[in-house]
């Protein structure tokens, strides 16, 4: 069996930078108000002239350095996305086409905030049957093109960027090792409820409207399910692998919203300085925002080789999911 080793990772955000003050100047809102229900102080945004494929591209350029590996020697480019370029064709094959990689799948998944879990997922079992040795993965948006920024709750929320890991197939046949000490990518799982639909959703859409929408939200509600979804689906993941909270040396969970995070570490018993946090300065960047934690990590030298890492993530459909390595 196979298993799915992180090799590289990288990011990107776009220049510009929407402060709590600025936001506070356009809607009836306050740097204090946001960041007492948030956690949230700064957001990118991305420039008029810039796509998701173009921070895509930027971020997998990155991964693809940091991993020492050209992109010619890549099988597979799975990108998770919500605010593709177009409706189609997929993202990822526009940056495939840049990369110069003609001829290996690329494709898109559409799991919003949860869709680099769902991505990981997918490009883990690839890895694991043998389809693919050398897999780039990305979570990028530009959630900035599908806010209401008349709506003071949720325009303060949100932020553009991209997030990139290169995984390489690892042989995990290790004379008196045990599966979860060796490297790489422990088991991921996935989950999903339609029957939420109306508490976190963009309102039009090709075969609806014929136009791209804008998100609405209930608040309350999707924090009620995400503590509830989070924390099982974490539990699920250390159940699935004989672990126990402790083990955990990083939660690097979705940067949604600071209360969220806390209220999720709290149920696990996790401390604070093993928690990843970037909402400050990201604010929510949907399927970009835990490889942008992790990157985050990873750069500054929190998360070091060996370190057993927990990914987690919910997103409107309701969606959710968790991934467990060792880094």
């Amino acid at each position: 069996m196979m298993k799915s080793v992180f090799i590289g990772c990288g990011a990107y955000l776009p220049q510009r930078k929407i402060s709590n003050e600025e936001l506070a100047t356009k809607v009836d809102t306050s740097d204090e108000w946001i960041v007492a229900r948030t956690g949230i102080s700064n957001r990118h945004i991305a420039a008029d002239d810039e796509m998701t494929s173009d921070l895509a591209y930027a971020a997998a350029v990155e991964a693809l350095a940091s991993a020492d590996m050209a992109a010619s020697e890549l099988d597979l480019i799975v990108l998770a996305t919500a605010t593709p370029d177009q409706t189609f064709p997929a993202t990822a094959t526009k940056v495939q086409a840049r990369l110069g990689v003609p001829g290996i799948p690329a494709f898109d998944v559409q799991a919003v905030c949860s869709g680099f879990i769902y991505a990981l997922a997918v490009a883990d079992n690839f890895i694991k049957v043998g389809q693919a040795r050398n897999v780039l993965v990305i979570g990028a948006e530009t959630f900035s093109r599908i806010l209401d920024w008349e709506d003071r709750t949720t325009c303060v929320l949100f932020g553009d960027g991209a997030g990139a890991v290169v995984l390489r197939a690892e042989n995990s046949a290790s004379e008196g090792m045990r599966s979860s000490d060796r490297r790489g990518i422990m088991s991921t799982h996935l989950h999903a409820d339609g029957r939420h639909h109306d508490m976190l959703y963009v309102d039009g859409g090709p075969s609806s409207t014929g136009t791209s929408g804008f998100l609405r939200m209930r608040g309350k509600e999707v924090f009620r399910h995400a503590v509830s979804n989070l924390a099982a689906v974490v539990g699920e993941a250390l159940e699935a692998n004989d672990l126990a909270p402790e083990d955990i040396d990083w939660l690097v969970p979705h940067q949604a919203n600071r209360r969220i995070i806390d209220h999720t570490a709290k149920k696990l018993k996790m401390p604070s300085e093993k928690v990843v946090l970037t909402v400050s300065e990201h604010g929510n960047t949907s399927a970009a925002s835990v490889p942008l934690a992790l990157y985050e990590a990873v750069s500054d030298g929190r998360i070091q080789k060996g370190d057993v890492i927990l990914m987690e993530a919910m997103g409107g459909g309701f969606t959710w999911g968790s991934v467990l390595a060792r880094w």
